[in-house]
């Protein structure tokens, strides 16, 4: 039942996704014996009191074992773990949240304030890149609010040492309405047209190269909508191919758990798990949580390549060869991927939102676009400055 859902073509479909057995694997509860070192498992989430375990953080291979039973939560277990008083300089926390604050106010004020990918508009604040916008308005409180050792080990955990951080603050208003069940990034932000033609072992790895997380800015009690979870699910393998059937969604509603965060809680779970943050039902708490979401270093390629350089080098060769017949669509496609930047991310989501979807237009898109549309070399190069431009920090 967990096995790739088409084994004749390796590749998922959604209308192939087992519902019986998604139903099957998230009915699985926790074996206390698997997480000797947490606190419990309310509603199948592990608990973990870090001002009891601090002490194993500073000690070497006494850390890699609360490491390696994190990792196994993430990977085969119910994908999801808290780690109460995570932070306890709640002092920078509360500085923190002031400058998000204003980081809000003027980028409404400027151009609008940014979107969200799976919540309703106007439900709630987001700041992209919100690590680069505090550690450049306030590097000392930035200093004070990322010296957690224990959103460090929990991160290294899954990722290993050396890993990418970025963070997105996400500020939900009284009233605000909950998202929809979804997956994460890598494939969870691709439409469900480009997720499919991803083979499937390429499932498999998406969600051991990225790790979820979210420092909470404020008690959040269940009103208010703190994310809703849907402990193992993240061991369904066609899981980004099922997260937007509509049973599959109603299952998660019927079956998913919430828990209360404290100032300070850190939660971390997989990406793939499905997930999707609560409706703030309350009449005064403005939900703030800091999104985490850290990446693999090894999630980059062996040389440093001019793609903008190359690819207004060849237009004119393609654009050519195309209008006379003397290419097909393959094997443009063919040049195009071995040329052109054919992925949304990195990015900078402030210049460069998603279009008609949940990433941004690719290079290699933009590329095509204007060779099939026959466009004229120096409206290409303006059009690879102007991304250029947007995806810049």
């Amino acid at each position: 039942m967990n096995e790739p859902t088409d084994r004749s073509t390796g590749f998922y479909a959604a209308e192939l996704c087992d519902l019986i057995g998604f139903k099957a694997i998230t009915a699985r509860v926790v074996d206390m014996t698997d997480i000797p070192h947490a606190s419990g498992a309310p509603k199948k989430v592990p608990m973990y009191d870090m001002n009891r375990l601090k002490v194993m953080l500073t000690e070497p291979e006494q850390r890699r074992v609360l490491m390696v039973e994190w990792a196994k939560i993430l990977l085969c277990g119910p994908g999801v773990f808290v780690l109460k008083s995570a932070c306890t300089d709640l002092a920078a926390i509360d500085a923190a949240t002031a400058v998000f604050n204003d980081v809000i106010a003027a980028e409404k004020a400027g151009a609008g304030g940014g979107a969200d990918h799976f919540a309703a508009a106007g439900s709630n604040d987001r700041i992209w890149n919100s690590l680069q916008k505090l550690c450049e308005a306030a590097p000392q409180i930035f200093a004070h609010y990322h010296a957690s050792a224990a959103i460090d080990a929990a991160c290294e955990a899954w990722l290993g040492p050396n890993y990418q951080m970025t963070a997105q603050v996400n500020l939900v208003h009284p009233g605000g309405q909950p998202q929809q069940a979804h997956r994460d990034y890598h494939l969870g932000f691709q439409s469900a047209e480009i997720s499919a033609t991803y083979p499937a072992h390429v499932h498999d790895l998406s969600p051991l190269m990225t790790l979820q997380g979210g420092i909470a800015h404020c008690d959040i009690s269940i009103e208010s909508g703190p994310t809703k979870l849907l402990p193992f699910s993240q061991t369904y393998r066609p899981g980004y191919a099922a997260w937007r059937r509509d049973d599959f969604r109603a299952h998660f509603e019927e079956a998913h758990v919430q828990l209360p965060l404290a100032k300070g809680d850190a939660i971390f779970f997989s990406p793939a798990l499905f997930h999707a943050a609560g409706a703030n039902t309350t009449a005064d708490v403005r939900r703030m949580v800091n999104l985490l979401q850290i990446s693999s270093p090894f999630g980059r390629a062996m040389e440093t390549i001019d793609r903008t350089r190359m690819c207004k080098t060849l237009f004119p060769v393609l654009s050519r060869a195309w209008q006379t017949g003397e290419i097909n669509e393959a094997a443009l496609d063919a040049v195009l991927s071995a040329t052109a930047e054919g992925y949304s991310f990195p990015t900078n989501l402030d210049r460069d939102p998603p279009v008609a979807g949940l990433a941004p237009l690719t290079q290699k898109a933009a590329m095509k676009q204007a060779i099939v549309a026959d466009i004229s070399q120096s409206e290409f190069e303006a059009t690879l400055d102007r991304q250029d431009g947007a995806r810049r920090a």
